[in-house]
């Protein structure tokens, strides 16, 4: 995707009452059977909008259809749906939606959209719920969805945190950001996802809130690793304030835009995926801190942990950039050259401030 103008401003509306999405009634399919997927189509259901849901297992449509609920993932939810409106077959989803929110793990979006022809979006609204980066291209999926889907900029939304889907399934008060180049398209999503459990803001800064939901998972997993070493509270202060410094240099190098970093789709989806117990990209990185293999670590969760793949696509972004990234790059030392984690925390701690 083009980089934006320096002179960009990305303030972020926050939601009031807004209308519901103008002219004709949104039909939405969204894509994926996991736990944030599961969440989304319940705070759309509960919208009353027209909902199509896809995933790739029988057995759980089946079951969905049946006792309307995952019985993988976020199992006390309610997704009361028609039994034609949830389905295993991916191109009629997409076809009959409007808007399409994808909700793939990104290790697996490739494969999981690779049944659907260059055109499948061209009359669609595109909206990524993804919070990590394809790994063997290095693309954010926006970028992806433009190179490979001819999808054009303006038809690509992001739904942003700081959220846990634990908790929207809790019907407890959750915080999006909807951010896309066009504000209009951003602002009527937001609208279709308001209600009394979920406040939405939008932002106009698509590439700087992509990049920060994808090092926010790195970041998660340093703190993951500290927890499982023994470090504190006080370690734990200092190194996520490191990590929002490292962060603010990284989108000023990427995307030279106005970004408030101390803004909920920043700051506080950094704070809510360093510290939450919902977070699995920190109980990631508490297993690693206690001796766990990466792989064993991997399968012990039976979950994607999106920091994995995200430390090896930013250390490789950053090969060029050459941003100053501790955190980051001691992470990606860890999981991919294999070093321990007490030895590359003992040297972390003499460069944090």
């Amino acid at each position: 995707m083009s980089q934006p103008k320096s002179s960009t401003n990305t303030s972020t509306r926050m939601a009031g009452a807004a209308p519901r999405m103008a002219g004709a009634a949104p039909r939405i399919a969204v894509l994926g059977g996991g736990s944030w997927a599961t969440a989304l189509v319940k705070i759309l259901l509960d919208n009353r909008v027209d909902v199509r849901w896809w995933m790739r297992n029988t057995e759980t449509v089946q079951f969905i259809r049946k006792y309307h609920h995952n019985p993988r993932y976020l199992p006390a939810a309610t997704v009361r749906m028609k039994s034609s409106a949830i389905s295993t077959d991916l191109s009629a989803c997409v076809k009959g939606a409007s808007h399409v929110v994808i909700a793939v793990p990104s290790a697996f979006l490739k494969a999981a959209l690779s049944p659907l022809a260059r055109e499948a979006f061209h009359d669609k609204i595109v909206i990524s719920a993804v919070k990590g980066m394809i790994p063997d291209e290095n693309l954010l999926i926006g970028q992806y969805l433009l190179r490979h889907f001819d999808l054009p900029e303006d038809r690509f939304l992001l739904i942003g945190g700081p959220c846990h889907a634990e908790e929207v399934a809790q019907e407890k008060l959750s915080y999006l950001t909807i951010s896309g180049r066009d504000p209009v398209r951003a602002e009527l999503l937001a609208s279709a996802l308001r209600n009394r459990y979920i406040h939405a803001s939008v932002s106009e800064d698509t590439e700087g809130t992509e990049y920060a939901a994808i090092m926010k998972n790195i970041y998660a997993v340093a703190g993951g690793i500290a927890h499982g070493l023994g470090y504190g509270d006080n370690f734990m202060a200092v190194l996520v304030s490191n990590a929002i410094i490292e962060l603010k240099q990284f989108l000023r190098s990427i995307y030279p835009v106005r970004r408030d970093i101390k803004g909920s789709a920043y700051l506080g989806d950094l704070l809510v995926t360093a510290y939450s117990q919902y977070s699995r990209n920190r109980t990631f990185g508490t297993m690693l801190g206690k001796g766990y293999s990466v792989r064993s670590a991997q399968l012990e969760m039976n979950m994607v942990a999106e920091g994995y793949y995200a430390a090896r696509c930013i250390h490789e972004i950053n090969r060029i950039k050459r941003c100053s990234l501790p955190i980051a790059e001691t992470v990606y030392r860890v999981l991919y050259e294999g070093n321990p984690p007490r030895d590359e925390f003992q040297k972390l701690s003499h460069r944090l401030h």
